[in-house]
């Protein structure tokens, strides 16, 4: 699994399963897919991979979590999301102390989100439906007379205007809705990964077929 959380590519076929592919650590999740028959990934994992800026990016993922929460139900003992490619075109390739498992998942277990617009949400900033709204964005800032969007979170305004932070957040929802679907701006969100649900495992050198 990735350890930022992070997807990277799947499709659907007629009978309503999607494809996905992920990059995960060799020995940690090959022995978790067969002692447990499932790959899950932890907060501390997500935490460990950002090191000392974890921090400034732990609430953008928490608040990822109870958002994708409300759309596919999370089993209790997971505590952050595994990000899938939706192609193999896509996906990160093996390398050393690594593997990519290829997935077939029911569709139902798939939350689909737009991988750009989620770097505003870890930016803790606002999130415009469209070019228009993005503009008037930046005018209502002007108006009530903030310079940086980025530090109603941190930094000088953090705590002084709660309004905007509700409604930077309402707008990050705008995560799940994707305006242009392809591989390279979508990715797929599931909980956990089920060992039927793996169809091939590819080791460095080897291709995803």
């Amino acid at each position: 699994m990735a350890e930022n959380g992070g997807p990277r590519c799947g499709k659907k076929d007629p009978a309503g399963r999607w494809s996905g592919f992920i990059q995960g650590r060799m020995t940690k999740t090959l022995y978790q897919l067969e002692r447990d028959g499932r790959i899950i990934n932890q907060r501390v994992y997500v935490e460990l991979h950002f090191g000392d800026i974890a921090p400034l990016f732990m609430e953008s993922y928490d608040w990822f979590t109870e958002e994708a929460a409300r759309r596919v139900e999370k089993p209790a003992d997971v505590h952050a999301p595994i990000w899938c490619s939706i192609s193999r075109e896509n996906c990160l390739k093996p390398i050393e102390g690594t593997v990519v498992y290829v997935l077939e998942v029911p569709a139902e277990k798939i939350i689909y989100f737009d991988e750009g617009k989620w770097d505003y949400v870890l930016n803790r900033i606002y999130l415009p439906k469209d070019e228009t709204d993005r503009q008037e964005y930046k005018q209502h800032l002007k108006d009530i007379g903030v310079v940086n969007g980025f530090e109603f979170f941190q930094g000088r305004y953090a705590g002084k205007y709660p309004q905007e932070e509700a409604r930077i957040k309402e707008s990050w929802l705008r995560v799940f809705e994707i305006d242009n679907w392809t591989i390279f701006n979508v990715c797929g969100n599931i909980w956990e990964i089920r060992k039927e649900w793996v169809k091939q495992i590819v080791h460095p050198g080897e291709a995803v077929v």
